[in-house]
Formats: C-alpha cells, structure tokens, sequence
C-alpha cells in the first residue's frame, strides 16, 4: 500500500520530481494506494482543489480506481482541512467517474486489499 500518494512536495511545486517514480509502484500489480495526505503537502492554508487535481489525475491514470482507495490522513489532515473536506475533496476528484468506478474507490479497493468482508468485526 502507498500511503497518502507518496507525499508529492506540493507546496513546492515538485510535480514531475514526484510522477515518475511513482508511477513505478502502479507497474507493481499487487500495489495500491491511499488518495490522502495532500492537503498536508500543499499549502496548508491555501490548497485548491485545482491545484491536486493533476495528482489526483495522475495517480487515477496509472492505477485505475479498482486500485485505489480513499483515505484522509486524519488526525494530520486537521491542520489544513477538517476530516469531512479531506474527504470531500476525494469524492470531488473522483466525481466524474462512473459510480462504479466511485464504488470501487470509496469501497471496493479496501474491501479487496484488506481482505474485509461484509459483516465482519475487523
């Protein structure tokens, strides 16, 4: 599992320094990854939505929703976000898949990776 998209240095603009080499970990079939911990990446108190959406594209790009899944880095993303908008600004990035394609980020992919099943007290 990459947690939080490997931590691009947002902030700093460091999109390509960070895209290449983690689009090895997609080439890895038995990898997923967390779309979460952004906003801790980026200005803290001036990150867009705009300015994640090539991250959030890129890492929708090279891994496809079925391998990725939902996260929002709390409690640290309550230093530029409260959980709710760090949340909110997943499900906007991935709005204009189709709701399958939502499931499989906001469900599926978790389900599958750590093996829960529906009903279960893990």
């Amino acid at each position: 599992m990459v947690d939080h998209i490997a931590k691009p240095a947002i902030a700093r603009g460091e999109y390509r320094q960070w895209a290449e080499p983690f689009a090895g970990f997609a080439e890895l079939p038995n990898v997923a990854c967390k779309l979460s911990g952004m906003v801790t990446e980026a200005d803290l108190s001036g990150w867009t939505q705009e300015q994640l959406a090539p991250y959030f594209n890129h890492a929708l790009e090279i891994f496809g929703p079925d391998r990725l899944m939902v996260g929002s880095d709390w409690p640290v993303c309550l230093v530029a976000t409260d959980y709710a908008g760090a949340i909110d600004l997943v499900r906007n990035a991935i709005a204009p898949l189709s709701p399958d394609e939502q499931r499989a980020v906001l469900q599926t992919c978790t389900k599958h990776f750590y093996k829960l099943e529906p009903g279960s007290e893990t």
